[in-house]
């Protein structure tokens, strides 16, 4: 297992508005995050739309600068990277986007995602060579390359367009994947395909893959650990069976509680109409309970103290003051995967 990405006590706040009417939006509030190669462990990051998931994915692949803090590969802050690093980094830290059509050039065949790998990566000798990984990469995402290669994005359905990026994926091999929502824009029939794709993938390369959802079925189904984030902050952490099961944080209860049941007669939360605005703020790390303004059990504390992760099992660590007879571990913990 080798250490290879780290995000170091990182914050983002966007700014918007005008000069004299800017407004503060604290996106990611202080986490500290390690990601290693060769576990082949899938992580879950979940928490509902506006929680920060895609802005530290984004900031993990280095597609946004965060406002505090940094992001390491092998030790390096990625900003200061050399070309020959950047490249490198590149290829072991690979995307997988929400929108399968917004990856492409809509002026080039299918073939060019693969060409341009290759190309780049130098992975073939020859044409032939070239040829039979690209073929190779598309037949384990479930796709015939007769029916694929040759052909235009708008050509493919989304679900096929989804595929095709796993299969760059799996010719790339990389360490570490971060897929942000990757199955959201297909239909429930690809889902399993896709998903299925990527588990084997972290299986045979022994990769690690961080999933960011907002689907807790899918997360249960293919995650080992998992990460709960809210309003920028991660509230709850642990295995995935335990997270889900038998939720600890107030937020991980309502998230799981919002789960639709199997029996239609069942009422269920709808979170959407429970949804909060962003966290808008002037400085990084108020230390206060983000989730105190929807919480019944919340105490004058919740708004006061900087909170710490408590250790409530070993496999389990958790953001909340009804754990506070448990070990705390400082809020600046290190999550490590």
């Amino acid at each position: 297992m080798t250490l290879l990405l780290e995000a170091r006590n990182i914050s983002k706040v966007f700014t918007s508005g005008g000069f004299t009417q800017q407004q503060r939006t604290l996106a990611v509030d202080r986490v500290t995050l390690n990601l290693s190669s060769g576990t082949g462990n899938i992580i879950a990051l979940a928490g509902e739309s506006g929680s920060g998931k895609t802005t530290l994915g984004r900031m993990l692949l280095g597609l946004e600068s965060p406002t505090q803090g940094e992001i390491a590969y092998r030790g390096n802050n990625i900003a200061k990277l050399g070309r020959r690093d950047r490249k490198i980094f590149r290829r072991e830290v690979q995307a997988i986007f929400q929108d399968p059509f917004a990856v492409y050039n809509p002026f080039y065949k299918i073939d060019h995602v693969f060409n341009v790998a290759i190309g780049k990566y130098k992975l073939a000798s020859s044409k032939d060579e070239a040829r039979h990984l690209v073929e190779q990469a598309i037949q384990a995402v479930g796709l015939r390359p007769e029916e694929t290669l040759g052909r235009f994005p708008h050509q493919l359905s989304g679900g096929q367009r989804q595929r095709i990026i796993v299969a760059r994926v799996f010719l790339l091999k990389p360490k570490i994947v971060i897929a942000d929502e990757p199955v959201s824009m297909v239909d429930a029939s690809l889902r399993a395909t896709i998903l299925e794709a990527l588990r084997e993938l972290h299986k045979t390369s022994e990769m690690s893959i961080l999933y960011i959802t907002h689907d807790l079925n899918t997360a249960y189904q293919v995650a080992d650990n998992i990460m709960i984030m809210y309003r920028g902050n991660i509230v709850e952490a642990g295995d995935v069976e335990q997270v889900i099961n038998q939720p600890e944080h107030p937020y991980t209860q309502l998230l799981v509680k919002s789960i639709p049941p199997p029996d239609p007669a069942k009422k269920w939360i709808n979170l959407s109409s429970m949804a909060t605005p962003p966290f808008r703020g002037t400085t990084i790390g108020q230390g206060m309970c983000k989730f105190v303004d929807r919480c019944s059990m919340a105490v004058e504390e919740c708004k006061t103290s900087d909170l710490p992760f408590y250790r409530t099992s070993d496999k389990r660590i958790t953001r909340c003051l009804l754990y506070g007879e448990s070990s705390p571990v400082p809020s600046d913990a290190v999550l490590d995967y």
